[in-house]
């Protein structure tokens, strides 16, 4: 099982596994790092409803209490800030750390271990936590774990399938699955809202962002099955077995021979994530209950008014007194959160459509276009030109009722454009960096650039429309992503080409 084999051009038993499992790892890295955009207006809803309490028992007016914590309040600018850029930070320094592992131990058993700590952390998430802290924790274990996993997946693939077109093309079609994560998760919020009421209780409630968060456990089954017949990567079995493996080194990203690549890569890399997390992540916030778009407010709100009546009219038949004020308070709130992460659901799952679209476009185009900054280009552009002006305009339609199904077309463009840039990274680092130094690199980029450069767009965003109506946020989201893809643009002019054999020595 563990001998070192050459592997053939075919695609036999073992490579359909590799593929398997690393679309998996894909898919889920997506399914989990997108599951907060989601759901982090109930989150903080529901979590801070306790502290919500304690300033009012303190003396402070309801209405100043319940405005700290409100969409745009200080609190919750506070904690969403918090709740995006801290674990992206945790998954930047931990991953590196990871690349470092994913060099000196190999690949397969570093993916293995990054995939169970993203899916049991996401489970712990909406299984345990009970306040904004655990949550934060939990979080940070997601990021590091799916920060790791990427870095060791891309190394892995790109190694054992080392015929040039083959290697793009398992490298593009697996990573079009990352955008099957996103749309998965999005009908899981989706499902969870609809079918919340005949899951069990947690906490003692029945909240949709709780049985979100569980699912992303989903992952670690098929790995647990799969992975006794993966094979390591040959390239770094072989350098391992025969004493050749150089010691991996941050130090040496920056040598004269690869300062270039390591900058411009890392910087380019945040801004593909900078105009996803700076704009459209922002989508569910921009459009939710209880501030957002018009028709969404009405359906929450109808929700909300109906959940209450039936609690009513539930202990009336009981012969029971009809629930107090704050119990009946909470249950038509928790019915207005789960209507409103409906609807967003069935809105945000076509970024992803959007973004599965464009993964395929480029794992087709990616074949037959030899220009690395070309390739790129092709996305960027649009994505510059297109996702500041989409934003703007969802400022200005709000409130204008029937104005949804245009934001359904608009994200799935935005995403086409955005989503597919990702994609570009995973078939470019490899053939940069030498094999020593490939997980170190990737991982640099990858978690440096794009979980934490990249990542910080979300924490300037909710920075610069703090305490201001909601159309701010699309408006900021405009603007912030507009200058990400314009800095990513003027970078792709110091992008270097790459060889296309892996460089296996330097």
């Amino acid at each position: 099982m563990n001998a070192i084999k050459t592997p053939s051009s075919g695609l036999g038993l073992t490579k359909w596994l590799i593929c398997i499992i690393a679309s998996i790892g894909f898919a889920f890295d997506i399914y989990e790092l997108l599951m907060l955009p989601l759901i982090i207006k109930p989150v903080i809803a529901s979590l801070s409803a306790p502290l919500v309490q304690e300033l009012i028992r303190g003396g402070m007016a309801v209405a100043d209490a319940n405005a700290l914590w409100a969409p745009g309040g200080e609190m919750y600018v506070k904690w969403a800030r918090v709740l995006f850029f801290v674990p992206a930070l945790a998954g930047g320094v931990f991953g590196l750390l990871g690349g470092y592992l994913t060099d000196k131990f190999g690949r397969r058993r570093v993916l293995t271990y990054s995939i169970l700590l993203y899916a049991f952390a996401a489970f712990a998430a909406g299984a345990f936590a009970e306040t904004l802290p655990q949550l934060l924790f939990f979080r940070c274990l997601v990021f590091i774990g799916v920060c790791v996993e990427f870095v060791a997946a891309v190394a892995w693939l790109a190694e054992i399938f080392t015929e040039p077109k083959q290697r793009e093309k398992v490298l593009g079609y697996t990573q079009a699955f990352s955008s099957i994560g996103g749309l998965l998760v999005a009908l899981a919020n989706y499902y969870a809202a609809t079918y919340a009421l005949d899951f069990p209780a947690i906490h003692g409630g029945h909240e949709a962002w709780r049985y979100t968060l569980i699912s992303g456990v989903i992952p670690a089954l098929p790995l647990i099955l799969i992975r006794p017949f993966l094979p390591e990567s040959p390239s770094w079995a072989k350098k391992k077995a025969s004493g050749q493996l150089r010691r991996p080194s941050i130090r040496e990203l920056f040598s004269p021979e690869l300062a270039r690549t390591t900058i411009v890569t890392t910087l380019i890399f945040a801004a593909s994530y900078g105009i996803a997390f700076g704009a459209i992540q922002q989508l569910p916030q921009i459009l939710a209950w209880p501030r957002g778009h018009v028709e969404i407010k009405a359906i929450a709100t109808a929700a909300e008014e109906a959940a209450k009546t039936a609690a009513i009219e539930a202990a009336k038949a009981e012969g029971k007194e009809a629930p107090a004020a704050p119990l009946l308070t909470k249950i038509g709130k928790q019915a207005a959160g789960n209507a409103s992460d409906k609807v967003t659901s069935t809105i945000t799952k076509w970024q992803e459509i959007g973004g599965l679209v464009g993964r395929v476009i480029f794992a087709i185009l990616a074949v037959w276009i030899v220009s690395r900054r070309a390739m790129l280009r092709l996305f960027l552009i649009p994505a510059m030109i297109f996702v500041p002006l989409y934003f703007w305009w969802i400022a200005g339609t709000l409130e204008t009722e029937g104005s949804l199904a245009m934001i359904k077309w608009g994200i799935f463009f935005a995403g086409l454009f955005t989503v597919a840039q990702f994609s570009f990274w995973g078939n470019y680092i490899p053939l940069v960096f030498p094999v020593h130094l490939r997980g170190t690199g990737e991982s640099f980029a990858a978690n440096i650039g794009g979980r934490v450069l990249g990542t910080a767009a979300a924490f300037i965003t909710l920075t610069l429309s703090a305490g201001q109506p909601v159309t701010s946020l699309a408006k900021y989201g405009a603007i912030v992503a507009g200058t990400y893809a314009l800095i990513g643009v003027i970078l792709t002019f110091w992008l270097p080409e790459p060889k296309e054999t892996l460089d296996e020595e330097h």
